[in-house]
């Protein structure tokens, strides 16, 4: 199946989550069972109840950036730069809306002690600017905006700076959330550390990569763009000791799974991961996941499709839809076992 137009499906406006519910573990959880193609429907925090001891669960502790830099030129018009990635020092990778508006050398206001200077323009909207102020890192933080997804179709609110991060994020970096892990409070991770489940962390950091959609038709034909990701030592030794003891490992996210998935293919514990996975790659580690609902025709529902097979996966959501589940990023959860 190598259609995109196979990889779709129908969803209402309004079951799209436009804020989280709260507390972060009470929101919905269907879960999926492989072998007997069973869906049971929970509560995010029974999710407890599908570990055993020995375990091993794997979160992305990357920490999302305020990405989003609304400015002006210096005839008023706006302009909105998106932070993909830092190259070096004040020079960054970025997505600007109206790109044609602008060319190399020109100035973007973001603010009366912060601009923005357009270094080279690159295809796709994509450019390198270099950022102009004192401590770069503290005025981001003050005047970027939560990237929040389209989708969610708001301005970003300032308890989304809280929302929109996990409670283990750490190493900043990411141009989007994980958001499979939005759904752990600290007690529910104690909750799973005393039943005697290993916990450890990845990073990689989310980019363009993630939501860039699917242009062709043929889904095989589509490239994904490179994300940073590091493994620690102790994920590793973690890791290799439960395929030994075939224990589960559970990857919470589609990040984690691309990061595991990676090394399974090249050995390497940090680099930069472009793996698309849609149906029939083989899983060389993962085998339990917990994940979002996803967009129709992204490869985040084509991942997913690879691990439960595309039937099941779209039998699911139109379940899922029927049920009035909350979808993509501020939405409910799924357990695939």
């Amino acid at each position: 199946m190598y259609r995109l137009k196979d990889y779709d499906y129908d969803l209402p406006k309004e079951l799209i989550a436009k804020y989280p519910v709260e507390p972060r573990d009470s929101c919905r959880l269907m879960v999926l069972n492989r072998k007997d193609r069973t869906v049971q429907h929970k509560i995010f925090r029974d999710i407890v109840e599908f570990f055993n001891k020995g375990d091993l669960l794997i979160l992305n502790d990357t920490k999302v950036i305020p990405a989003r830099l609304i400015g002006q030129k210096k005839t008023g018009a706006k302009i909105e730069i998106f932070l993909l990635r830092k190259i070096e020092g004040r020079y960054w990778e970025t997505l600007i809306k109206n790109l044609k508006r602008l060319k190399e050398g020109n100035l973007v206001k973001i603010s009366n002690d912060f601009f923005a200077k357009l270094v080279e323009k690159k295809k796709n909207g994509i450019a390198v600017v270099e950022l102009i102020g004192d401590d770069i890192d503290k005025l981001i933080h003050k005047y970027g905006h939560i990237p929040l997804p389209p989708y969610i179709d708001r301005e970003d609110e300032e308890k989304d700076r809280d929302y929109y991060q996990t409670v283990f994020a750490k190493k900043e970096g990411s141009v989007a959330s994980p958001t499979a892990g939005l759904h752990f409070t600290q007690n529910l991770l104690k909750e799973l550390e005393k039943k005697g489940v290993n916990i450890k962390y990845i990073t990689l950091h989310v980019g363009i990569g993630t939501f860039k959609p699917i242009t062709s038709e043929n889904i095989k034909e589509h490239k994904m763009h490179e994300e940073f990701y590091t493994i620690p030592p102790d994920t590793l030794e973690a890791v290799h000791k439960a395929l030994e003891e075939g224990k589960n490992i559970f990857a919470v996210g589609t990040t984690v799974v691309r990061t595991l998935e990676t090394y399974g293919e090249t050995g390497k514990s940090e680099g930069f991961s472009n793996l698309y996975i849609y149906p029939p790659y083989k899983f060389k580690i993962v085998n339990k996941m917990i994940t979002n609902f996803h967009l129709p025709k992204s490869t985040l529902l084509l991942l997913v499709s690879a691990f439960a097979g595309r039937e099941f996966i779209l039998e699911a959501y139109k379940t899922a839809v029927e049920k009035r589940y909350r979808f993509f990023s501020y939405g409910d959860a799924m357990l695939i076992l």
